[in-house]
């Protein structure tokens, strides 16, 4: 599919604020082969193949598991996600799906139980971050197919995360 626009050469300034949530979102705490699940899970529900090249290719290069990632679409029903994790997925689904969902508060105080409240405030951002590039790159349909990760395990808390 051919790009629309080339919003962040029309937006340089907005480029620049999508660059600054990113940057809390990469010096967050919370395990960076998470924050990739939660970026792939969200990227699934809204459909953006430009983010989810991203960032598969990115949690293969971190170390994370294939199967993890190919059962990620239906992690309830699979067991090999972790409480915290699953509890980060829910609340995931929770913000991307918030007109339907109102953010409930079961969901909230599952995931309030395994992240404190400086990491949910961090998880919280990475939702917002990655709905936010999802609609971009959707929106404006960015390129898929070329996109090769930075990232390996080795330098995971070195290098920035891309988006």
């Amino acid at each position: 599919m051919k790009m629309r626009l080339n919003w962040y050469k029309m937006s340089p300034e907005g480029y620049k604020a999508m660059l600054g949530l990113q940057k809390i979102v990469d010096e967050s705490k919370i395990d960076h082969r998470l924050l990739e699940l939660i970026k792939i899970r969200a990227s699934q529900i809204n459909g953006c193949a430009h983010c989810l090249e991203m960032h598969t290719k990115d949690s293969l290069a971190l170390g994370e598991n294939e199967q993890r990632i190919f059962l990620l679409s239906a992690w309830r029903e699979a067991p090999l996600y972790t409480k915290r994790e699953r509890s980060a997925l829910a609340w995931c689904e929770a913000l991307t799906y918030l007109p339907q969902s109102g953010a409930p508060d079961e969901v909230y105080n599952e995931v309030k139980n395994h992240f404190d409240d400086k990491e949910l405030v961090e998880l919280t951002m990475a939702i917002v971050a990655i709905n936010a590039w999802n609609k971009l790159a959707v929106g404006f349909r960015s390129e898929v197919g070329n996109y090769v990760s930075k990232l390996t395990k080795k330098n995971e808390s070195s290098k920035k995360l891309n988006t």
